[in-house]
């Protein structure tokens, strides 16, 4: 199996040259920078984003085989394209604060604040993808800016021919993707950066926090015993399977699954739960502000991990038809520094949930019209709601089974 990347190794970008209001090979033409410039920042993936169902290749190839009906995910997760097309709106500002560090704003200390995202077409992860950042607005403690991402039409020479997939150790440094023709924008954020700032009269206030509203439950077993959050999170195909811990080859984060079903037993969609457990698989420096917005970006790409395949679990779906998401908004409520991860080695975090073990809290308040609405909240070890994401996604079944799933 593949080695599990890192955020640096995941998310590593290429810069490009600038987008001029004489190049052809973008479909951007109105993209500018705040201050009228047509410049736009670019930057082109460096590796293949990860593929859901990717750990399960050998397993989903037999199924196929003896159930000729059985789908196959060939999209890239949705997470790597929203964390990555971030990073490339922090980088434009990191230099930004390089070249120009008497500026009105101080870019160099914003935090990352908000990310509304929408994906337009799926990811391929045959091909790199190439960001395209404007800023859009300039305040003195406020910033937003807009990123695009679009891919090549064609897919890596590395890619093999009806394949959907490249080798893991691709590097896309060697082809000139970032000067090819490109499709269509398969995604496109506004993100906002905020100053940091003290508590206005002291006031810091929250619900009760995760761990103790759900004690009972966690304290069940130590934290690195719960089963690996699955690579594809669909009950029908894992109790065909019969494994549940697989591990994976997620990048960034060891992510754990507690044992839900008890608790969640006869309660309707709306007020059933399922936390994950996740933490850093190796150290991610948080020492300056830019820093700690890397952190947002994992807490970020974690969360996107399996939402919508949870929700058709509780909706029972004998098979999912279309999961795909539509929008995802992620929004820090609290100074940036406070979303960082401590890095600690296993044997000081296997059995203690305030060792560097976050929390996602995950409901699911509404499913409909073929779609479904996760929230998302994320709690730090020392219980403090940092962060919510909110995500807007198809969610169907299949209407017709081609196959049986029993054994």
């Amino acid at each position: 199996m593949a080695r599990r990347k890192t955020f640096q190794e995941s998310m590593e970008l290429i810069p490009l040259p600038a987008l001029g209001s004489s190049s052809s090979s973008s479909n951007t033409g109105a993209l500018t920078n705040a201050d009228g410039s047509s410049n736009v920042a670019r930057y082109m993936s460096r590796r293949a984003a990860w593929l859901p169902g990717s750990d399960l290749r050998k397993e989903m190839d037999d199924l196929r085989r003896n159930r000729p009906g059985f789908p196959v995910h060939q999209a890239a997760f949705g997470g790597h394209v929203y964390a990555q097309s971030v990073l490339a709106v922090c980088q434009t500002l990191e230099q930004e604060a390089a070249a120009s560090p008497d500026s009105r704003t101080d870019v160099s200390g914003l935090g990352l604040h908000t990310i509304h995202g929408y994906f337009t077409a799926i990811g391929k992860p045959d091909r790199p993808f190439v960001y395209e950042v404007a800023v859009l607005t300039r305040g003195r403690s406020f910033l937003t800016a807009r990123v695009e991402a679009r891919q090549p039409l064609a897919p890596s020479r590395a890619a093999t021919p009806g394949d959907y997939m490249v080798p893991d150790d691709t590097d896309f440094r060697g082809e000139a993707a970032g000067d090819s023709p490109l499709g269509f924008v398969c995604f496109t954020a506004i993100v906002s950066f905020v100053l940091p700032r003290p508590h206005s009269f002291g006031a810091d206030c929250q619900e009760e926090p995760v761990q103790q509203r759900f004690a009972s439950v966690l304290s069940q077993r130590a934290p690195s015993k719960w089963d690996p959050s699955p690579p594809v999170d669909i009950d029908v195909l894992l109790n065909v399977l019969e494994r549940r811990d697989i591990v994976g080859t997620f990048p960034m984060v060891d992510m754990k699954k507690v044992d839900m079903a008890d608790w969640n037993d006869e309660k309707p969609l709306h007020e059933r739960r399922e936390l994950i457990l996740y933490r850093l698989l190796a150290p991610l420096p948080a020492g300056t502000t830019p820093e700690c917005n890397n952190h947002v970006l994992v807490h970020a790409y974690a969360a996107d991990r399996n939402g919508l395949l949870m929700t058709a679990n509780h909706l029972e779906f004998p098979l999912n038809d279309k999961v795909a998401s539509l929008s995802n908004t992620f929004v820090v409520h609290t100074n940036v520094a406070d979303t960082a991860m401590t890095y600690l080695p296993t044997s000081q975090t296997d059995n203690d949930l305030r060792s560097g073990w976050w929390i996602q809290e995950v409901c699911f308040p509404r499913a409909g019209a073929g779609r479904s609405v996760i929230l998302n909240k994320i709690w730090s070890p020392e219980g403090v709601h940092v962060a919510t994401e909110y995500q807007d996604g198809l969610c169907t079944a299949q209407e017709k089974m081609l196959f049986d799933f029993k054994l």
